[in-house]
């Protein structure tokens, strides 16, 4: 029988497969299509301090193996989350979830990491240091190592919770930043983001979406995630979640191949809302092909 799970910062997980923040709200919509228990587990909606609209519309540009987005963080704020989100989520999930957090200041992140702290139902906090879609924020913190360490340090001084810094891709070394990330107490690091990208409307000669450019996310970008945890995963020592463009059980097992203790799925749920119960069912057929008794036995294994 193939042995799916993993352990990922301490908390055992059923099988590897994540659910990306962003892509599955905060649970309980994806409940009322099939039974969200059978996944490792998800990342909920990033969360800031205060509510947030989002960004004006449009937000949305379709790509070739992929789509760009800029909804820019809308969610309703770290208190409404804890004080109506949890709850109905509880409804239906029974297991710890992934608490996503952005931030535009230093004190937004400690406020809303030290609010989830206290929340039993959260097992580890994602922090996200590499939004693409916000001004003043996001982003801002993770292109740099010294910028992602602050955050990742301020953060560890206010949770016991396992924290997994979430990087982006668009930066020049995203091992210093790892590696920076790590040293100042990260449990895991968790790549990549979406890619910058942008589309232009040929008729009014003007971008397609209002906020210019946006989160470039699909298929396309698979290799690119593949290639940075490859690289993140052989310079830390802790836990990688791989993430990029993973549409299938193929995809899960190369990421894992690549340095990933567990992988996030993303965009894949905005085209199939079953995309993550697809990729679990099929996962032993995956591993019975090549061969894989187990999936922490491969973990790293890209020789």
């Amino acid at each position: 029988m193939a042995e799916m799970s993993v352990n990922l910062c301490g908390i055992e997980l059923c099988n590897p497969v994540i659910a990306a923040s962003g892509t599955f709200g905060y649970g309980y919509e994806f409940a009322e299509l099939y039974d969200i228990n059978m996944l490792g587990t998800f990342s909920f909606k990033g969360t800031t301090k205060e509510p947030r609209f989002g960004n004006p519309t449009p937000r949305i540009a379709e790509c070739t193996a992929g789509m760009i987005n800029a909804v820019g963080l809308q969610n309703p704020g770290v208190d409404k989350v804890i004080s109506e989100e949890l709850p109905l989520l509880s409804k239906c999930f029974d297991k710890k979830v992934m608490a996503n957090v952005s931030g535009f200041s230093i004190d937004d992140y400690v406020y809303t990491c030290e609010r989830i702290d206290s929340c039993e139902q959260v097992g580890w906090i994602e922090v996200n240091v590499s939004c693409p879609n916000v001004h003043g924020g996001g982003m801002s913190f993770g292109t740099s190592p010294e910028s992602a360490a602050e955050v990742t340090g301020a953060v560890r001084r206010v949770t016991k919770k396992p924290i997994i810094i979430k990087l982006s891709p668009n930066v020049t070394d995203i091992v210093s930043i790892a590696k920076a990330c790590e040293d100042a107490g990260a449990d895991g690091i968790s790549l990549i983001n979406t890619m910058l990208g942008m589309r232009i409307d040929l008729r009014a000669r003007k971008p397609v979406i209002a906020n210019k450019m946006g989160g470039f996310s699909g298929s396309a970008i698979f290799p690119v995630a593949v290639r940075m945890v490859y690289q993140v995963a052989n310079a830390v020592s802790v836990p990688v979640v791989g993430m990029g463009g993973v549409t299938c059980a193929e995809d899960v097992v190369e990421m894992m191949l690549a340095g990933a203790t567990a992988v996030e799925v993303g965009a894949a749920n905005l085209v199939n809302p079953y995309a993550c119960r697809d990729i679990i069912n099929d996962l032993p057929r995956v591993m019975g092909k090549y061969k894989i008794e187990s999936l922490k036995d491969i973990i790293g294994g890209c020789r």
